[in-house]
């Protein structure tokens, strides 16, 4: 069954809010995620903050959730979120609430986060919002426990993001959950990001190492090598795919990424072969034969050299 996403708009929307993380998902629909997306609101048209009317919006109301499906807030102007006019939402409130006991989940964009303290779901929650509404969010909700210094959590299916880029991070970021890091990367690329942010943490993913550069011909080679782990790989078939001569090849990859193409051949195969591990339905000879290795010796021995 398809992974629905909706999204929220609210009046005074903020376009970046709405544009970035909606399009990361056509992105990966495109690609051939099992995703789903529409659009709902309070009104059957509002204005964005940028005086832009977007209309023809189902009522909330009328929007169907199933579990496990995901229900994205934007930002909207911050007059409008602190007006009485808004704070008197509570059909809407009440919504977002039931939803979120139907496990669920709920995706804020910026100051999208205070729509969910209206709703009632950031007591006990960790969660962000723009650096300069921190303050105001623990202010307004005394009992959210709510990060400075991220550019997203998740907690118990609540997502939210500290500000307008950081959007499109916690939405690669969910993509990857739902697919995988190498899916994720794809459509990274497509939207032309090619260093992915994560919350906190360092980037720990092999398909996402190497990749913060824009040079076009050793991307295909990185992608095809990850999509044909289990061919030959030689170099004069992978300078060919990068329209390179052999020598300029090698310098040129080792400029871009910093590896050389051996190192990065091996780093995938052992992320692979480490994940194929997990299946105790396959045997060592048949990961080493699906990462490009001839023998079970070869595995064993690249994952001793190799796993810290």
């Amino acid at each position: 069954m398809p992974k629905k996403f909706v999204f929220l708009i609210l009046p005074h929307l903020h376009l970046l809010d709405l544009a970035g993380p909606d399009q990361a998902i056509h992105e990966a629909i495109d690609f051939g995620a099992d995703f789903t997306l529409e659009y709902c609101g309070i009104d059957s048209t509002v204005h964005t903050s940028a005086g832009l009317a977007i209309g023809k919006q189902k009522h909330f109301t009328k929007i169907i959730l199933s579990e496990g499906d995901f229900l994205i807030i934007p930002g909207a102007s911050m007059k409008y979120i602190r007006s009485k006019e808004f704070k008197n939402n509570n059909e809407l409130f009440n919504w977002i609430s039931s939803l979120y006991q139907s496990n669920v989940n709920i995706v804020s964009i910026c100051v999208g986060a205070f729509v969910l303290g209206y709703s009632g779901l950031l007591d006990g929650t960790i969660c962000t919002t723009h650096f300069q509404l921190t303050t105001e969010l623990k202010k307004t909700f005394p009992k959210a426990d709510v990060k400075e210094t991220v550019l997203y959590q998740e907690d118990k299916h609540i997502y939210s993001s500290a500000g307008i880029a950081s959007g499109i991070d916690l939405m690669l970021h969910i993509i990857e959950t739902l697919t995988s890091g190498y899916f994720a990367h794809k459509v990274a690329r497509e939207l032309v990001i090619y260093r992915r942010r994560e919350d906190v943490s360092p980037q720990n993913n092999i398909f996402l190492q190497f990749r913060n550069h824009v040079h076009n011909g050793i991307h295909k080679v990185q992608d095809y090598t990850i999509e044909n782990l289990n061919s030959s790989l030689k170099i004069t078939d992978l300078a060919n795919i990068a329209n390179m001569s052999e020598r300029n090849f090698t310098r040129i990859f080792r400029k871009e990424t910093g590896c050389t193409v051996n190192d990065f051949k091996t780093r995938i195969r052992i992320e692979k072969a480490k994940s194929l591990l997990n299946n105790p339905d396959l045997s060592k000879l048949q990961i080493a034969n699906q990462v490009g290795l001839t023998s079970e010796k070869q595995l064993i021995r690249i994952l001793k050299n190799n796993i810290g």
